[in-house]
């Protein structure tokens, strides 16, 4: 069963484009909250750490908890929860990811605020792939990936809204207060979805052991593996994107901000038009996207020597990057057959250790001396190396 197949949102009661629409708008402030949560942590260190009494790079470990939280939740939520209904599972997972964010305003202690995170983490991937398959079945022939996009334009929303405004707050009212904003946004995202997304009593449940068969298909992997690869790419970029702003191009550290934002835009914008060119043509489009990352990255380790050009090639690199995302979401359903939201789910978990890769693999070439360019180019090669194994996906699906 493709997602294309899936039928319509209730046979007795079809919904209207107002009823589309609210239910989308649901789906995708889930997304504000868990893009916001995801980012703020990272300008926000110096006062957890502060607030804790702990060094600022073991504070930095919650956003390690966070990102661990992911990538064992994704999985094991979407294979225990395979017969839950998709509702039903979609406010369990808000109410999830309130209670962990709840948890980070009142943690007691450095170990206390590293539960928490994890805890919160834990939901992520599950809802993305949850309300992913929803907004794929709630939508209209022939805008599937638009709708997935829809849902994922939370996540790019909450980087040019969300995460500034709460590392707002956190500055001026003390860090715990952005952890409040965010369990505001999850418990206002369950009232949300529990009044307008439908029961989607035509959405088939399915099994733990059909969820887990996902595993067992190769294309599964190897679409996963291009996110991994491939994303890790903009990652070793975005990581030390305000050294390389202030260090390189120049740009005094109050704009730092200024340029985080235009980072936040360019996804905003890559996620709308990923979202056309997956339903007009999503193997062409995966291709155009990554080889155009490709580009982009290159370019940006000369643009990245003046402020002006640097922050128009990171938009750049930003809407190339965020454009993948839902056509790759797509296509891990796609593949997936039965076990879709499984697929969709683990899509979270390679991005989050493609973070965890590019971050890593930026810090080792600037580490030995090679400059906060040296990300951009090592970007650039693990974008062409995602771009490679995209073609083995394909030429093996053809077979």
């Amino acid at each position: 069963m493709t997602i294309s197949a899936i039928a319509p949102a209730s046979s007795s009661t079809p919904l209207t484009p107002l009823g589309r629409r609210r239910a989308m708008l649901a789906l995708a402030m889930g997304g504000f909250g868990i893009g916001t949560t995801e980012f703020v942590a990272m300008g926000l260190l110096p006062q957890i750490a502060d607030g804790l009494g702990v060094p600022e790079p073991t504070a930095g470990h919650v956003i390690t908890a966070y990102a661990l939280g992911v990538v064992v939740g994704a999985p094991l939520i979407a294979a225990l929860t395979a017969r839950m209904p998709r509702k039903t599972l979609l406010i369990a997972l808000m109410v999830a990811f309130t209670v962990g964010n709840a948890a980070a305003i009142v943690a007691p202690n450095y170990g206390g605020l590293m539960v928490a995170r994890f805890v919160a983490g834990l939901p992520h991937g599950a809802y993305f792939g949850v309300a992913s398959l929803v907004a794929a079945h709630l939508a209209e022939r022939g805008q599937r990936a638009k709708a997935v996009a829809t849902v994922m334009s939370g996540l790019a929303v909450a980087n040019v809204v969300g995460v500034p405004v709460a590392a707002w707050l956190g500055q001026n009212l003390g860090w715990r207060s952005a952890f409040a904003l965010v369990a505001t946004i999850g418990a206002v995202t369950v009232v949300a979805i529990t009044a307008w997304v439908p029961s989607l009593h035509t959405l088939r449940t399915t099994d733990p052991r059909t969820e887990l068969g996902a595993l067992w298909r190769g294309q599964v992997w190897l679409t996963l593996v291009v996110g991994m690869v491939g994303f890790g790419g903009m990652f070793a970029v975005y990581t030390y994107v305000a050294s390389t702003m202030t260090e390189v191009a120049g740009l005094p550290m109050s704009l730092v901000p200024l340029a985080l934002m235009i980072y936040g835009l360019g996804m905003v914008a890559g996620n709308v038009v990923g979202g056309v060119l997956a339903d007009r043509a999503l193997t062409r489009g995966l291709f155009a996207m990554m080889g155009v990352l490709v580009v982009f990255l290159a370019v940006f380790a000369l643009a990245a020597h003046n402020p002006y050009t640097a922050m128009i090639v990171l938009f750049l690199v930003a809407t190339a990057g965020s454009a993948l995302v839902p056509g790759l979401q797509t296509r891990l359903m796609d593949v997936a057959a039965d076990a879709q939201t499984l697929a969709a789910a683990l899509n979270h978990s390679a991005l989050n250790i493609a973070n965890a890769f590019g971050a890593w693999i930026g810090g080792v070439v600037i580490a030995a001396g090679f400059g906060y360019t040296a990300p951009a180019l090592v970007g650039a090669g693990l974008a062409a190396a995602g771009l490679a194994v995209l073609a083995v996906a394909v030429v093996t699906a053809r077979r």
